[in-house]
C-alpha cells in the first residue's frame, strides 16, 4: 500500500506542475556513478512522461579536470570558478561539448525520450562577457551570460529533452568557459521555468560546511543575499545562482543531495522534501 500511498501523494505535484519547465542542474556524483547515471536518465524520462518540460544543464568538472592533468596543465579555483586560459576553455569544450553532453543524451535517448544535446555556441544560446572571480581576481576566459536565446530553447523542448553544455561566446566569438551553476540560473530566469533543481554532493546549503546535520531546508532570496558575502567553494555560485533564477520569475530552486537515489523526484513530488528550497523573499 506504500506504493500507492506514494502515487497519491505525487498526484497534486503533478497536476501543479503539468505543463511546467524545470531547469535541472546535473553534476557531480550523480554523474559520475553508473547507477545514479541511470537513475538520473529515468527521472528526467518520467518528468517528461508526467507532462513537466526538463531542461538539463549540466557541466563535467572532475571529467575537465582529470582530462587537463593528463595534459599536464594545472587545475586551480577560485571562489569556486575554475582559472581557464586558452588550452583550458579548449579542453573544457572537447569534453562538455564531444563527450559529457552526447553521453547524457544516449542515455535518455535510451530510457524512452528523445534529447537532443546543444552548447552556448549552437543557436547563439549564450552571449557571455568575462567575468572576473567574486573577489575581483582575474580568472581568465571565464563567462558572464549576458542574454540567452529563449527561442532555441523553446523551439527544441515542445519535442525534445533539451541537454545543455555550458561553454558560451563572446561578441567577438571567443569561447569561454561558463560555470554550469551560473548557466543554469541564468537559462532558467530567461524561460521564466517555475523550478530550477540544482544536483550536488552535499544534502544542500549547510549553514555549517563541516557539519552535514546543518541543512537549511528553507530560505528566502534575502537569506542568501546576506549569507553570499561569507560563502566560498562550489556552494557559493550555485545560491547566487538561485537568486538570478528567482529574480527572473522561477518560483523556487532547490538544492539537491544527487547522491541520494531519485532525489529529484523525491524533493518535486513528496511532501517532504529532501534539500533546501528558496523562495523569493515576502
Amino acid at each position: 500500500m506504500r506504493d500507492v500511498g506514494t502515487l497519491l501523494e505525487a498526484l497534486p505535484y503533478i497536476r501543479e506542475f503539468h505543463g511546467k519547465t524545470a531547469v535541472i542542474k546535473y553534476g557531480g556524483a550523480a554523474m559520475e556513478d553508473p547507477l545514479l547515471r541511470e537513475e538520473f536518465a529515468r527521472d528526467v524520462v518520467l518528468l517528461k512522461y508526467v507532462g513537466l518540460n526538463p531542461i538539463v544543464v549540466h557541466g563535467g568538472g572532475p571529467e575537465i579536470s582529470a582530462y587537463m592533468e593528463r595534459l599536464g596543465l594545472p587545475v586551480e579555483f577560485v571562489g569556486g570558478l575554475r582559472v581557464s586560459d586558452e588550452h583550458t576553455v579548449e579542453v573544457a569544450k572537447m569534453v562538455l561539448v564531444g563527450k559529457v553532453n552526447k553521453e547524457i543524451v544516449l542515455r535518455l535517448n535510451c530510457h524512452g525520450q528523445s534529447a537532443v544535446g546543444l552548447c552556448g555556441d549552437d543557436g547563439s544560446l549564450f552571449r557571455v562577457a568575462r567575468t572576473p572571480a567574486p573577489g575581483g581576481e582575474d580568472i581568465g576566459l571565464v563567462g558572464r551570460i549576458e542574454r540567452v536565446n529563449v527561442g532555441v530553447i523553446e523551439h527544441i523542448a515542445s519535442d525534445y529533452i533539451p541537454v545543455i553544455a555550458s561553454v558560451g561566446a563572446d561578441r567577438e566569438g571567443r569561447s569561454h568557459n561558463v560555470n554550469a551553476d551560473e548557466a543554469a540560473g541564468a537559462v532558467a530566469g530567461a524561460l521564466g521555468a517555475y523550478k530550477v533543481v540544482f544536483l550536488t554532493d552535499v544534502p544542500g546549503w549547510l549553514s555549517d560546511p563541516a557539519d552535514p546535520d546543518s541543512l537549511v531546508s528553507h530560505a528566502t532570496t534575502e537569506d542568501v543575499r546576506e549569507a553570499l558575502p561569507r560563502l566560498g567553494g562550489g556552494m557559493r555560485p550555485k545560491l547566487a545562482a538561485c537568486v538570478e533564477a528567482i529574480n527572473g520569475g522561477v518560483h523556487a530552486a532547490h538544492i539537491l543531495d544527487g547522491r541520494k537515489p531519485h532525489s529529484l523526484l523525491l524533493e518535486l513530488f513528496t511532501d517532504q522534501g529532501i534539500g533546501t528550497k528558496i523562495e523569493a523573499a515576502p
